[in-house]
């Protein structure tokens, strides 16, 4: 359904006029010893300039690529986001959109045009100009591309007779025009995600996209300098970006360092100045230290154990529910999350608008599950494999232990369950062609809006890319498209209420958490604001 045309025009003005006010307002080698020349004066800037020196960022692992939109891994876009730049941007510490490469923007009454102006005199790392046509090119390529090529710009725009974006035009240098084939709510949102960064057309032509993976070029506020495979990435700052006294930092340098414990002893003993993935356990220790600082990111992510719904049992429903009613989630995150985490009772949390609070979390009730086993069918139970994440991440700290204590759950109705586990790249291929019959997983929101939970996780458009479960509901298809179409934002959450409803009652997750995710930094590092998507801007970033 679509809102009248009256009550859509004010939404639009809306829109608009908080757009011109918010364009108002605004505006070595990484392996052992670190870089400590801060406020080195090594910068082309004046004397009194106060950027200069080098951050050394540790993470949990390393990038799979360096081109964000053939990828849906999170490593990639902490890094790339200080390297290249999307048309719209959002808030420091939130998913409000905000002017980025284009400066302002309209929208037609019907929704189904969006003009955008670009700012002008913004140079890419390679000297070229970005302008109207490099926008136009960026997105002739992933469209022109394939799911398997480009996996967000399939699952959020769509492909071929599908495709919700029917053009993008210039016109002149600096004004572009979307034409969309049915209006998307979530549009602008979407447009300001990582993964649709504008890189330098002249350098993808020059070295091919398996090559461009290694040599970025965009406008960013850092341009890449080296990759080291498993060890570091290294960006320096870029003298000619657009935005006047930024970056502050002359030098950043990504370090991995898998293990949770050994990344914060590097922070301790000063061979990095950031660390991301502190372990909830850590965070007293780290609140205590003199010399440290702890950063809470704000929560946007939920944590589940997913059940593939096409391999028995979990074809039956009720099995499912069995299984939600088995997990004992509160022991789970008084374990591991050190109280810096919410029981999840739907797939997104309830910061994202559109959350469904009228919903009753399957209670921890062994006697129950057992009731449905029997009535499913399975009276003594059955055997299964309980896939564990053999990483750390914000929303499961531990997966082998957390995959421990549901075992002991489902031993308690009778069901035996064998961990398995397997090198990361091969879980995620392996879940995402359906062969696990349960499996650990989650997800950290991209923009705030509840179709990039609901809909890139669980519905059937996205079998075989993010809806690892298989899952698929004709009637929640509907709710959800009608809810990507809907611009009423009223009636949007009615229609993305109703959709959890369904999910808990089909449940094809068992949902477990929504984590506080920890980072911890030096005393003398300002200017960080750990931003709910988990991609960080650095620009900002300075040593007292």
């Amino acid at each position: 359904m679509r809102k009248g045309k009256l009550g859509l025009f004010a939404v639009m003005m809306l829109l608009v006029l908080s757009t011109v006010l918010a364009a108002c307002s605004g505006g070595n080698d990484g392996g052992g010893e670190k870089d400590t020349g801060k406020d080195n004066g090594s910068s082309s800037g004046d004397a009194s300039s106060d950027h200069g020196g080098t951050l050394v960022f540790g993470r949990g692992g390393d990038s799979t690529s360096l081109d964000p939109s053939r990828t849906t891994e999170g490593e990639t876009f902490k890094v790339t986001i200080n390297l290249y730049e999307t048309l719209l941007t959002f808030e420091d510490e939130g998913t409000a959109v905000e002017p980025g490469l284009a400066k302002t923007w309209e929208a037609s009454e019907d929704g189904l045009t969006y003009t955008f102006e670009l700012q002008e005199g913004v140079k890419f790392h390679d000297g070229t100009d970005f302008n109207a046509e490099a926008v136009v090119k960026n997105f002739e390529r992933w469209a022109n591309g394939d799911a398997e090529q480009f996996p967000y710009y399939n699952t959020m725009f769509g492909d071929g007779d599908g495709s919700i974006i029917e053009s993008v035009t210039a016109e002149g240098d600096s004004t572009v025009v979307f034409t969309l084939t049915r209006p998307q709510a979530p549009f602008l949102k979407n447009l300001a995600m990582d993964m649709f960064a504008i890189a330098s057309p002249t350098a993808i032509e020059e070295y091919g996209d398996d090559d461009f993976e290694r040599k970025p070029v965009g406008t960013g506020p850092f341009k890449f300098v080296e990759w080291k495979p498993n060890d570091s990435i290294t960006v320096e700052r870029f003298e000619d970006y657009w935005q006047a006294d930024l970056p502050k930092l002359d030098k950043i340098i990504f370090r991995s360092i898998p293990d949770n414990a050994t990344r914060l002893n590097a922070l301790k003993t000063g061979e990095i100045d950031l660390a991301d993935g502190i372990n909830p356990s850590d965070g007293a220790s780290v609140e205590s230290d003199p010399e440290l600082q702890l950063f809470e990111r704000p929560s946007m992510n939920v944590g589940y154990l997913g059940l593939t719904v096409t391999r028995e049992p979990f074809d039956n429903k009720l099995v499912r529910q069995a299984m939600n009613h088995a997990i004992d989630k509160q022991s789970i995150i008084d374990a591991f999350f050190e109280g810096r985490a919410d029981i999840a009772v739907n797939p997104i949390p309830s910061s994202i608008s559109g959350y469904n609070d009228e919903i009753e979390g399957y209670e921890y009730d062994p006697e129950k599950a057992k009731a449905l086993l029997e009535e499913a069918g399975y009276a003594d139970g059955f055997e299964m494999e309980l896939w564990a994440m053999p990483v750390p991440r914000p929303y499961m700290p531990d997966g082998q232990k957390v995959a421990e204590v549901m075992q002991k759950n489902l031993a308690d109705i009778g069901v035996t369950a064998k961990i398995v586990s397997h090198e990361w790249a091969t879980y995620l291929d392996l879940a995402e062609k359906g062969e696990a019959d349960a499996f650990m997983l989650g997800w950290t929101g991209d923009n705030g809006d509840p179709d990039n939970f609901i809909y890139a996780l669980l519905d059937e458009d996205n079998i075989g890319s993010n809806n690892y479960t298989y899952f698929k509901n004709d009637e929640m298809h509907e709710l959800l498209i009608a809810a990507q179409s809907e611009i009423d934002e009223e009636k949007r959450i009615e229609l993305y209420k109703k959709a959890q409803e369904i999910i808990h009652d089909e449940a094809p997750w068992v949902p477990l958490a929504h984590s506080t995710p920890l980072l911890a930094g030096t005393k003398d590092l300002t200017g960080f604001l750990p931003h709910p998507t988990g991609s960080d801007l650095l620009s900002g970033v300075s040593f007292e």
